[in-house]
């Protein structure tokens, strides 16, 4: 049995995929695909169970509602810890990320890191087709939170990582609490603070093509919330010793 599956969440993708399961399964072609669908009504779903009945390597969670990226991620985990793989993948399903950066990131970890991160903000790492001022608030939004919480990781927010399945298990998901894109943050700097080793492999991060971006002001305004609040308690942990 394959040790990889990649967790590819969706939400109205039905014009992406097609493609990045594509990508993907020729990219680590001894891979699983995990698609989770929240009900999307654009009938992404529909396409997925299509794509999972021409190819065993692929298979669909089907869920009743759409609870952010965070929640279909950690039902993703749920059954990848199940299903017993040993390296479980995230990935945007709209093309952003390159499944042709997979093996590299999947070496690292069969090396012996705990979480690989695919970076943007690392030396190697970079940004296509974004306007400045989205650049502008990505940085500033990794370095506010890098800041804030005192850590080394220099893409906090970065949605394209490889995790050991045991050290997930390990840590335990029951106490993760963000359920949009401030779901990247907690979980990496959860895996830092446990004392798991972290690396970030640099990646260049394209702006997708076709369908609609899911960030929004209520997405930066929860990160931007969350993260103080985590940085104040780190704070006044530290004031009492």
């Amino acid at each position: 049995m394959p040790n990889v599956v990649i967790v590819v969440p969706t939400y109205n993708e039905i014009e992406n995929i097609s493609s990045i399961v594509g990508r993907l399964r020729q990219a680590v072609p001894r891979a699983h695909v995990l698609v989770v669908d929240d009900s999307s009504p654009d009938g992404t779903g529909a396409r997925a169970d299509q794509l999972a009945a021409a190819d065993p390597g692929v298979s669909v969670l089907h869920r009743k509602d759409k609870e952010g990226l965070g929640k279909a991620y950690l039902a993703g985990f749920a059954v990848a810890l199940e299903r017993g793989y040993n390296y479980i993948v995230e990935i945007d399903a709209d093309g952003s990320h390159d499944p042709a950066d997979l093996p590299a990131m999947i070496a690292l970890a069969k090396a012996g890191n705990d979480l690989v991160i695919g970076s943007r903000w690392v030396p190697g790492g970079s940004v296509k087709n974004w306007p400045w001022f989205r650049r502008s608030i990505s940085q500033a939004g990794n370095t506010y939170a890098r800041k804030v919480l005192r850590s080394e990781i220099r893409d906090l927010t970065a949605g394209f990582r490889v995790f050991r399945a045991s050290a997930l298990r390990e840590l335990g998901l029951e106490g993760v609490s963000s359920q949009g894109y401030c779901f990247q943050v907690e979980l990496a700097w959860d895996f830092e603070r446990a004392g798991f080793r972290v690396v970030e492999h640099p990646i260049t991060f394209v702006e997708r093509s076709t369908g609609r971006s899911k960030m929004h002001a209520g997405i930066v305004a929860e990160s931007l919330f969350r993260v103080t609040g985590w940085g104040l308690s780190v704070t006044l942990k530290s004031v009492r010793r």
